[in-house]
């Protein structure tokens, strides 16, 4: 019982200081940004999707108004939407294989009252990076542009210029293999 309250009440609080810490101690800044804030000033709602492994920092990128995301069914599921809360997202449950069919009435229904929809396409289950069909029907019905987004990060760069690659020799096994470092 206390297990379950930490995990429900108190995780999801501190998951949600840490992505903001985190995002603090990163510089955060957009390529590509232009056309989805002029839709923003337009007022005109869009579909955001972006792969279910680039979730962790996707709530400081939002810059809309108002958002509802779906979220699985799956005991994480609860978690995530319990932290996406604290972001001012609404969360609409359901996937694929549970609860899939209330899930799109959910978010058609919230669409029609203007709100931006967030999903991943691959979902948890896969295939990792392949859309499926739900986020298409999404666009298709209502009318909203899908806009890819991502989120990626690199290392402060601590190799002189020049210096991309490294290559070491694995011990004992004689074969070689790159580490990639990106500045």
């Amino acid at each position: 019982m206390l297990m379950n309250w930490l995990r429900l009440s108190v995780l999801p609080f501190i998951a949600a200081w840490g992505i903001r810490l985190l995002g603090k101690t990163m510089c955060l800044f957009t390529i590509g940004g232009e056309t989805v804030d002029a839709r923003f000033r337009e007022g005109k709602p869009i579909i955001i999707a972006f792969w279910h492994g680039r979730q962790l920092m996707m709530p400081l990128a939002y810059r809309g108004q108002s958002a509802s995301i779906l979220i699985s069914h799956h005991r994480d599921g609860e978690i995530i939407a319990r932290i996406m809360k604290y972001f001012g997202f609404s969360s609409i449950r359901g996937s694929s294989t549970r609860g899939g069919f209330q899930a799109v009435r959910q978010l058609l229904k919230v669409a029609r009252q203007g709100q931006d929809l967030i999903v991943t396409p691959d979902g948890p289950r896969g295939p990792v990076c392949q859309v499926q069909a739900g986020v298409i029907y999404l666009a298709k019905v209502t009318g909203f542009p899908i806009i890819p987004l991502t989120f990626a990060c690199s290392k402060k760069k601590s190799f002189q210029a020049g210096m991309g690659f490294r290559f070491l020799t694995l011990e004992g096994k004689g074969s070689m293999f790159g580490v990639s470092h990106y500045g």
